[in-house]
């Protein structure tokens, strides 16, 4: 099975047709205002328009009043939700779309149990734990923690570059990778030769998976 790869954290188009050449399967802008990656509604139209059918353009967000996201709905082509923060499975659920559930993996935190609470999302995106972020920590988390069966329907972020990426998909054998630091030369500036240099990386995982 080809691990399938959502590149987030866009502020330019180039960027974003990079990402498609490259072989994307999903791209994705963050609409919450105190990321340095976030984008508003006119820029994100404008990056919507760099991303051609057949690839997923997802809106990420943390803890958002309900009407922004259903503001951002009306004006941006967004084919799936990524929600980042403490959202309930009923806030989830009320927008009509696909949605991804961002999981902040520790130690203590039973997965099993998350896994039902959250059995509506598309997909679980499993990152690392931090107190006072909501992703985008550019630290790996301890992928043993990952069972088999959880894998499978879900997204492996944190800290993922060129350098793990493989090695991460060999290990977990996630259904996706998630990836914006690893790909930067700044905050949401992507360096085009490390979404190649990412791209081919998670190739040559699927490999030896």
């Amino acid at each position: 099975m080809r691990t399938r790869v959502k590149l987030c954290g866009f502020t330019r188009a180039p960027d974003i047709e990079a990402a498609v050449v490259h072989g994307a399967d999903a791209i994705g802008l963050v609409f919450y205002d105190q990321s340095s990656r976030a984008v508003g509604i006119e820029q994100a139209r404008a990056l919507a328009a760099a991303v051609p059918a057949f690839v997923s353009l997802v809106g990420l967000f943390v803890n958002a009043e309900p009407d922004w996201v259903r503001t951002v709905l009306a004006q941006v082509p967004l084919g799936a939700l990524q929600f980042h923060g403490r959202e309930a499975p009923e806030y989830c659920q009320a927008f009509q779309r696909p949605w991804i559930k961002a999981i902040a993996v520790r130690e203590d935190l039973d997965l099993a149990r998350v896994a039902q609470e959250y059995q509506g999302a598309a997909s679980l995106l499993l990152d690392t734990y931090d107190p006072h972020q909501a992703g985008g920590t550019g630290r790996c988390f301890n992928w043993a923690l990952v069972p088999a069966w959880l894998a499978q329907r879900s997204i492996l972020a944190g800290g993922l570059t060129a350098e793990n990426v493989a090695t991460a998909i060999t290990r977990v054998r996630p259904h996706a990778v998630d990836v914006s630091g690893g790909i930067e030369q700044g905050r949401g500036l992507k360096d085009q030769t490390k979404i190649a240099t990412f791209m081919q990386e998670v190739a040559n995982g699927d490999q030896s998976r």
